[in-house]
């Protein structure tokens, strides 16, 4: 089930020229070994349905919102971003992860999921709370923006303050502390949600080359 960008709330709208700085760009993260090696005939930006199933995902329901923004903070519109990441059960959706030898892939999640920012370089994502996996102790979601058929930034989103990300070697490779805020963001309850559904916020920054920044627009 596909979710529309006009069901982003107006608190994401970006006003044009707001930044009278630039802003600092989005550390570039190790795409990892387990970009889906086949990826789904369902690649819409609702990650807990499959297709026509009635049955969602396991795990705890996220909102992931957010824009893609130029070090002006500017919008580049019609940037196009994936996410992928484990499911709850620990297992990616790639036929290598070793995972799949201890606990039993999720069916219901649909592992991997594109949107194309509208044009005020908003994303939205449904999809579930990052979780732990053997060898990658901080949960995190992994993701790539590309335009025009040029990757211009792969990096991944941690969950804030996880204890998780003192033993996680891939967090550590990020020398400086101001870059490990750059890839955090809280996941916090949504009010009143019965189903306990949590939302994130994450707003990317990419520093686009001169050919870049001709065809931002």
């Amino acid at each position: 089930m596909l979710i529309g960008s006009a069901a982003i709330g107006s608190s994401f709208f970006l006003v044009p020229g707001l930044f009278a700085e630039e802003l600092t760009r989005t550390p570039a993260m190790t795409e990892g070994p387990f970009y889906p090696d086949k990826l789904p005939l369902d690649q819409d930006n609702d990650l807990i349905k499959v297709g026509d199933a009635t049955t969602p995902a396991i795990g705890q329901i996220t909102h992931l919102t957010g824009r893609i923004l130029d070090l002006k903070g500017e919008p580049i519109r019609g940037a196009t971003i994936e996410i992928w990441q484990c499911d709850a059960n620990a297992v990616y959706l790639h036929s290598a992860d070793p995972n799949r030898k201890q606990a039993t892939p999720d069916q219901g999640f649909q592992g991997f999921g594109r949107f194309e920012a509208n044009a005020a370089g908003e994303y939205r994502f449904r999809t579930i709370k990052p979780v732990p996996y053997p060898g990658r102790p901080a949960p995190h979601i992994h993701f790539k923006v590309l335009k025009g058929g040029k990757t211009l930034l792969t990096s991944q989103i941690f969950i804030a303050g996880h204890e998780g990300q003192k033993q996680d070697g891939i967090f550590q490779r990020l020398r400086d502390a101001a870059d490990r805020k750059r890839v955090e963001t809280e996941f916090k309850p949504i009010p009143d949600s019965k189903i306990g559904e949590f939302a994130a916020s994450f707003d990317i920054v990419i520093g686009l080359t001169p050919s870049d920044a001709e065809k931002k627009g």
